[in-house]
């Protein structure tokens, strides 16, 4: 349960999200701190359920994210759940991206690494395993987007299971038994897959 502190910090942030939607360039310049300093935990958070061997510097991926979501023309967010669900995705892309990226030019595509692939760099075994799950999570959205959708914004997007009833329209019970299912169904795809 969160905390009275942590309400008010989301219903603020709810307000500053909306107020920018509506075409007000100062609560971007308010939204910023906040919104930056949460997209750090969700990346901390991401990454502190990794492996050791991942080096992944979570700066690098809040910052290409960050741009990417307020480069946006007058985006249109309903809460700050659903700012979140968007910034899953885009993690989730920048991360994938990233990866495939990274083995291609482990095959010697000779492509010159850019400043930010250095900062992303991922582990050899990391990089496979992005890109398994991205697959994956591909491949489970073909006939059952919602479960597909729970994982990412539970994963990538760090959003509680309160968070992620509210953006999807579901209930709390509703996501526990979604992310079970999908979860076994992942593991069963990713373990049999050669």
């Amino acid at each position: 349960m969160a905390t009275e502190a942590e309400d008010t910090t989301r219903k603020q942030l709810t307000q500053l999200l909306v107020s920018w939607s509506d075409g007000n360039k100062q609560a971007l310049d308010l939204l910023t701190p906040l919104v930056y300093g949460e997209l750090r935990k969700v990346a901390y958070g991401y990454l502190n359920r990794e492996s050791s061997q991942a080096t992944l510097q979570p700066t690098a991926l809040v910052h290409e994210a960050y741009m990417r979501l307020v480069a946006q023309d007058l985006p249109d967010w309903k809460s700050r759940a659903h700012f979140f669900a968007v910034a899953s995705q885009l993690m989730r892309q920048i991360l994938v991206d990233h990866a495939r990226k990274f083995r291609s030019q482990k095959r010697g595509s000779g492509a010159v690494k850019a400043p930010f692939e250095d900062a992303l760099h991922v582990a050899q075994g990391r990089t496979s395993d992005v890109i398994a799950l991205d697959d994956a999570l591909t491949e489970l959205a073909k006939f059952d987007e919602r479960k597909s959708k729970v994982v990412e914004l539970r994963f990538f997007g760090g959003l509680s299971k309160e968070e992620t009833a509210q953006t999807l329209g579901i209930s709390l019970a509703t996501v526990g038994r979604e992310q079970r299912l999908a979860e076994a169904w992942l593991h069963d795809y990713m373990t049999q897959k050669p």
